[in-house]
């Protein structure tokens, strides 16, 4: 894991304290509204923490809130906590990989084709446009179902230029 350093000031001398910013996550997230800020606002705090440009933050945090929206739409959350997994950590080249893990649904995620003046079924998409790679597995219990991408560095020419909350405003959904 990397360190950053928070500069503290004790009587008159700076000191740089380090601390460990990770490098990946795991959290279970209320399956439902709530969950999706909560994870999005923990996400965008590490991420950033560790150092990650906030181009990157911001397209990851975005697949996330995709990700996360879709679960509670169209799956069933896991064992009888009612939550859902979610997870990410930084890959190799400086981009981000996410997932998201639910109970399954009657279908497999899957791109979709709305029309124009249909009210959902655009987030496999804007996934798509912002992620390198996407992809669904079962997961390693019967019946859970993982949705993973993986959001590119900014300097590979991939994803958005807008910031997120540019992009959409869920805190409703906090």
């Amino acid at each position: 894991m990397p360190w950053r350093g928070v500069k503290k000031e004790v009587s008159g001398v700076a000191l740089v304290v380090a601390q460990e910013a990770p490098t990946s996550s795991t959290m279970a997230v209320p399956h439902g509204p709530a969950g999706v800020g909560t994870a999005r606002r923990r996400m965008r705090e590490e991420l950033l923490g560790s150092g990650m440009p906030e181009a990157v933050v911001d397209d990851a945090v975005l697949v996330l809130s995709e990700l996360l929206s879709n679960s509670y739409r169209h799956a069933r959350p896991i064992g009888p906590g009612e939550c859902v997994r979610a997870a990410w950590g930084r890959t190799g080249d400086g981009g981000v990989r996410v997932s998201v893990t639910d109970g399954g649904g009657p279908t497999r995620p899957r791109l979709s084709n709305p029309s124009v003046t249909a009210r959902g079924g655009r987030g496999l998409s804007i996934i798509t446009s912002l992620a390198r790679d996407w992809g669904v597995r079962d997961g390693g219990v019967p019946g859970c179902v993982t949705v993973w991408a993986v959001v590119p560095p900014s300097e590979s020419g991939f994803g958005s230029s807008m910031r997120f909350d540019d992009l959409m405003d869920l805190e409703d959904f906090a």
